[in-house]
């Protein structure tokens, strides 16, 4: 622990060191102020012009403008450190050739195509992000974390040929020390054992050695982006997905990671409120090919995924359709949010919501409030005891327009709501780990399961139903002015992209 956090303050110092030397030259030349000052003049337009020709979502890019005009020496630096062209990364470069790669995997069957032709929701996933819909699938959803993890134990002990474990959050506890012996074991009787984590996540729970103690036991261990005092924008893009997939044929997603709190063994935040999805059947496949795709942009393995693909002989009864998805920060497509924003566009009865975080721009404000005007009814379950108290207040700021425009915002009051669940109309949902906020729709790298016409939709509805008879439903007098706390948040909101 004392070893992940002396990481942790090293990377924040070389953060902190490369913004300080470039004040620092800016200081030594200070005889040439004039022409300093008009070199960065220059370039902050530059940038500015080229935000706004590029720019698909100015919530997201105003306070970056804001910011070069204000500030266009602080302001430039800052963006070249942090916010440069993503794909200028060795490291993304990697993930988007493997991308590219990988897409010849992910072909969509021609009779279920023709079904859904229709069907706009479900063609914008298979024909512009590129992820098949399938209908061959049993869906099993759990509202708990503790009720997912008891499933995952189950089918880890039945695996025969391999096992892919991609999450966010490792941490040592009795979730982790659990899966750990399984895998071991696995690994030793010739199961094929993939770990990998990201680095930002763990940095304070895993040793910077973690993968090779891992190595030493049998199992391929990957650190997604590891943290580097001298990087920049790369370290703000995690990999924040969920993903388990054993054998081909089961896999494991939604918003739990791999620490004890997710399945309130221990938790400092009260009744931690999470969920999981289990699916057996041929969506699994593209939660393979996810794996793979990320996998094998830090290890080239495998040069042909389709050994990967499993048989079902018994195929499960259709079920409605299923389609798992991939958020990326690297392509032209917000899968996340887009998503999000079919599902409240196209609602006629409800939509109901769980979201650690709320940090929306005016896309997602509009769609909320327009639905709202339309007659539906809009909820929105969010912690009633916060994890993180500045996040938490940014996040009220955006519940006061919601309110008074007449969505109905719940506070989960026994704990913490880690969920990211969407349900519509009773034959709509999208279960993953993709938050409310800028981070998971336009930074990470994210997943979903889209949903339509499955049973276990009831089962969805049912949990948030449930939920917001535990939860205080928060009121317009609880939203009313208040000019300090105003000011705070509006500077709040004006970092939260950058963040």
């Amino acid at each position: 622990m004392k070893m992940a956090i002396k990481r942790a303050i090293i990377v924040a110092i070389g953060l902190i060191a490369q913004i300080a030397l470039s004040l620092a030259l800016y200081l030594y030349f200070i005889e040439h102020i004039a022409l300093i000052n008009m070199f960065f003049t220059i370039l902050s337009l530059l940038l500015i012009l080229s935000l706004i020709k590029y720019s698909k979502n100015y919530s997201y890019t105003l306070p970056w403008i804001i910011i070069l005009i204000i500030f266009p020496i602080i302001g430039t630096l800052l963006y070249i450190i942090i916010g440069r062209n993503k794909k200028n990364s060795k490291t993304l470069k990697r993930i988007v050739k493997s991308e590219q790669s990988s897409k010849k995997y992910l072909v969509q069957d021609k009779k279920i195509r023709e079904e859904f032709k229709n069907n706009s929701r479900i063609r914008y996933l298979s024909d512009f992000c590129g992820y098949p819909t399938t209908k061959n699938n049993d869906v099993t959803y759990y509202p708990l974390g503790e009720k997912a993890f008891e499933a995952m134990i189950q089918e880890l002990k039945s695996a025969e040929k391999f096992i892919f474990f991609e999450y966010f959050i490792v941490n040592h506890g009795k979730m982790w020390d659990s899966i750990l012996e399984i895998l071991e074991e696995k690994a030793a009787s010739g199961v094929d054992v993939r770990v990998m984590y990201d680095d930002f996540g763990s940095v304070t729970t895993l040793k910077k050695s973690y993968p090779k103690e891992l190595e030493k036991r049998g199992i391929k261990c990957e650190v997604f982006n590891r943290l580097n005092p001298i990087a920049g924008v790369i370290m703000n893009n995690r990999d924040h997905r969920k993903i388990l997939v054993i054998d081909g044929r089961i896999a494991f997603s939604g918003g739990i990671n791999i620490a004890d709190e997710y399945i309130n063994v221990k938790s400092k935040y009260g009744h931690w409120k999470d969920n999981g999805i289990r699916i057996y059947g041929e969506a699994v496949w593209n939660y393979t090919v996810m794996f793979l795709t990320m996998w094998n942009s830090f290890r080239n393995e495998d040069k042909d995924f389709k050994k990967f693909k499993y048989n079902f002989n018994n195929k499960p009864k259709e079920n409605g359709y299923v389609v798992p998805y991939a958020e990326t920060p690297l392509d032209e497509e917000v899968t996340g949010e887009d998503v999000y924003l079919n599902i409240i566009n196209q609602a006629n009865d409800y939509v109901y919501i769980f979201t650690p975080y709320l940090i929306i721009d005016t896309d997602m404000i509009n769609s909320l409030t327009l639905a709202v005007k339309r007659g539906v009814d809009v909820r929105i379950v969010i912690p009633g005891i916060p994890d993180k108290k500045i996040v938490y207040t940014l996040s009220e700021s955006y519940v006061e327009p919601l309110v008074n425009a007449g969505v109905k915002v719940y506070k989960y009051t026994p704990g913490f709501v880690h969920s990211k669940v969407f349900v519509s109309d009773d034959n709509i949902a999208t279960v993953g780990t993709i938050n409310l906020d800028y981070r998971s729709l336009y930074l990470h790298f994210e997943c979903g399961c889209y949903f339509e016409n499955v049973k276990e939709i009831e089962d969805i509805k049912k949990d948030l139903v449930y939920t917001m008879k535990k939860s205080h439903q928060v009121s317009k007098d609880e939203v009313s002015f208040n000019l300090l706390k105003t000011i705070w948040q509006a500077l709040l909101r004006l970092v939260a992209p950058l963040m």
